[in-house]
């Protein structure tokens, strides 16, 4: 990814760091890799110094000379611990507070990927270590308004195919042909395809008690049938098949007949209005002096449906970050105060989605939309579902 060097030091000055200090060692920092695209991995330690106003460094082991020939940036080696500590030291001069890919008692694991002993280093030079946490989201998550564009498009063609896999369930059980969920996962997969879209993981159909398992995925030699009565979860992500691209990401419930259960619809409703308290908040809160953060509308949506009766039955976050990258949990904060406490920003130019659920045992309801921060406020990309899906079977 390019970095935007200009929202890295916007953010830096913004949360009071002097410089950021990316630090990697063998590949096992992907927050690096966002900025360091190298055909070969780095073998040794290396230090990419950001600071909050100039020029970025990256300080790297003479072995590693070739391989870090990519960056665009100005480039220092040293040969041996001694000069490698001296240069870094020499790099961070006067700066003071120093932000690194760390969380305070690991409360974002997926910020916090540099090593206690490397932090200590740093901390020996009478420097103050922080998090980096939004500093990161502001140069990896945040939106370009092409990609905004080209996501907005996505929802639209994501959302057809969702209604055309509904259909197609519905025409194969009308018609008396036999249907499986890895045959409607299939079909999307393949109008994917014709669509020119693109997705590292197959989309979800999930039938009755599989829909009551958020992570259950049909394959080949495992799924089930679909049959008329039944209870039908689709979730499906796709994008654009270039990096800089962002997921289109949602999930729909249907029941194979004209009249849901009691207690089907009862869920429904439950994990609607979670969703729609999480956007009340989101555009009630619109204009404030002090950005949300992602814990908070977590909270919201978690209070209503436990207050209703479902909160044990709510057993992940609210959403997860949507940004550019090739996974669909993207770099940025995530809608959690359950899984982690994340108290990154719901900034301007980011994206996530709301998704709450309830999973019961013989089946479960997830209603998933996108949601991408402007200026202004929130503003919803995907179709918002109001009602059960009543397929024509």
């Amino acid at each position: 990814m390019k970095m935007n060097l200009a929202n890295i030091q916007a953010a830096l000055k913004e949360e009071g760091i002097d410089c950021w200090v990316i630090y990697d060692f063998q590949g096992k920092n992907p927050i690096m890799g966002h900025f360091l695209k190298t055909k070969f991995m780095t073998t040794r330690r290396v230090f990419l110094v950001i600071p909050a106003g100039g020029e970025p460094t990256l300080l790297g082991s003479r072995v590693d000379y070739d391989t870090l020939q990519s960056f665009p940036y100005r480039k220092i080696f040293y040969v041996g611990w001694q000069e490698m500590e001296s240069r870094l030291r020499e790099l961070l001069g006067v700066a003071r507070v120093i932000g690194m890919d760390y969380s305070p008692l690991c409360a974002l694991p997926v910020v916090s990927r540099v090593d206690a002993g490397t932090v200590e280093l740093i901390q020996s030079w009478d420097k103050q270590v922080v998090s980096a946490g939004n500093v990161f989201q502001s140069a990896a998550a945040a939106w370009p308004a092409p990609v905004l564009a080209a996501h907005l498009e996505d929802c639209r063609r994501v959302a057809a195919i969702k209604d055309e896999a509904f259909q197609f369930i519905a025409d194969r059980l009308r018609s008396g042909q036999p249907v499986t969920e890895y045959d409607a996962q299939h079909f999307i997969m393949e109008r994917f395809s014709q669509e020119g879209l693109w997705t590292a993981y197959p989309p979800v159909v999930a039938v009755n008690a599989h829909s009551g398992d958020p992570h259950y995925t049909p394959e080949a030699g495992r799924h089930a049938p679909i049959h008329k009565g039944d209870w039908i979860l689709i979730d499906l992500w796709a994008k654009q098949p270039d990096y800089q691209f962002v997921y289109a990401d949602m999930t729909w419930v249907a029941f194979a007949g004209p009249t849901p259960s009691a207690k089907q619809q009862e869920v429904f409703e439950v994990v609607k209005g979670g969703r729609d308290k999480a956007i009340a908040f989101l555009q009630e809160q619109a204009g404030r002096q002090t950005a949300l953060e992602g814990w908070q509308v977590d909270d919201v949506t978690r209070d209503y449906i436990g207050q209703a009766g479902y909160g044990d039955y709510f057993i992940h976050r609210t959403g997860h970050s949507l940004s550019p990258g090739d996974h669909v949990h993207g770099a940025g904060v995530n809608i959690d105060n359950l899984e982690t406490h994340d108290t990154r920003r719901l900034s301007p130019g980011i994206g996530f989605t709301i998704e709450p659920g309830v999973y019961l045992p013989e089946f479960g309801v997830r209603l998933e939309i996108n949601v991408y921060m402007d200026e202004t406020g929130p503003r919803v990309t995907t179709p918002i579902q109001q009602e059960i899906i009543r397929l024509d079977v």
